[in-house]
């Protein structure tokens, strides 16, 4: 790309996210919905109570959504006529949390019809899971809408893979005008829940057809992954051996140990002369500094691309578009 091509880009991103941000508002709710944050926190609770996995479903379902066409709850749709989900994406294999989110959208909808997007439903659930689960808190910014399609292309090619390189995971990032604080702060995320072994377990012995392990792993940290992985593919073993189920800075402290699960989150520390290895050193030092900037990158990411006014619709089910016709947001017939 030239660099004249990339300044232009570079520019129609920033008036992009810009404008994004100025249509977002913290009193969207107030008068319509007022007891929204309330009742997503309540049910949210409620999860975690009976699935501690629950915050990171729900954490996970907002990061993949946001990254396929902004957040805009395509990520749950599931296939339909004229609907190809993006659940069928590699990117989404094994993602879990739909019931979680329809538990949270019918207390929502009885007492707020017709008023809440699965969106903006997304964005709060992700707050109140981390700050549930010790992280930090954060005024959320609502007035999304759901998308009428999915884009499952879209999941396919711009979802993050546990494969990839730091170069490959700047790339896509940068994709949604966030940056390498972003990417450093938002991987913290995978300081609690769980991760199947066929997503690491490539790192035990022939890495990237070497014949031999991934040297970035810490070889008694292998041994113990090469343990809990002899059960089977699908056995899931915690991103933070430490406090698995606390929202807190363990995770970075746990990459410089070499103790990072999948080879996407080790690169932010292992890559040679990376500028990500500052970032991961100030925030295993400082949590504080963790959390301010978690902070700030989840509203940058949940900033991305909104469909706002009489864009989309308001689902009444998360994994439907609505069928009836009419105005604003009873949406419309896919079939």
């Amino acid at each position: 790309m030239s660099s004249s091509k990339f300044v232009a880009l570079l520019l129609f991103v920033t008036l992009l996210f810009g404008a994004s941000l100025a249509q977002l508002s913290e009193n969207f709710y107030d008068k319509s919905c007022p007891r929204l944050p309330n009742i997503v926190r309540a049910a949210v609770k409620k999860a975690i109570e009976t699935d501690i996995r629950a915050g990171a479903k729900l954490i996970r379902l907002h990061f993949h959504d946001c990254f396929v066409n902004g957040c805009d709850g395509s990520v749950l749709l599931e296939d339909a006529p004229g609907i190809d989900s993006e659940l069928n994406s590699p990117g989404n294999q094994g993602i879990q949390g739909l019931e979680i989110v329809d538990a949270i959208k019918s207390a929502v909808e009885a007492e707020c019809p017709g008023v809440v997007s699965c969106a903006d439903i997304l964005a709060q659930a992700s707050k109140d899971s981390v700050d549930v689960q010790g992280g930090p808190s954060w005024r959320v910014l609502y007035g999304r809408r759901d998308s009428r399609i999915a884009n499952k292309t879209g999941a396919d090619l711009g979802l993050a893979s546990p494969f990839e390189t730091l170069v490959e995971l700047k790339a896509k990032f940068a994709a949604v005008g966030l940056g390498t604080t972003d990417l450093v702060a938002l991987s913290g995320a995978h300081t609690f829940g769980r991760s199947r072994c066929q997503f690491f377990s490539h790192r035990f012995a022939n890495f990237n057809e070497t014949g031999r392990p991934d040297p970035t792993l810490d070889p008694n940290y292998r041994r113990f992954l090469e343990r809990v992985c002899s059960a089977g593919p699908d056995t899931r073993a915690n991103f933070d051996p430490t406090t698995p189920d606390v929202f807190d800075k363990n995770y970075y402290s746990n990459l410089q140990v070499g103790k990072g699960l999948l080879q996407s989150d080790q690169e932010l520390f292992s890559t040679p002369g990376a500028d990500t290895i500052a970032i991961v050193n100030s925030f295993a030092a400082r949590e504080g500094t963790f959390f301010k900037e978690f902070r700030q990158s989840m509203i940058n990411m949940g900033n991305i691309r909104p469909l706002t006014g009489r864009q989309g619709e308001i689902r009444r089910n998360c994994r439907r578009v609505n069928t009836a016709r009419g105005s604003g947001e009873e949406g419309h017939d896919v079939m």
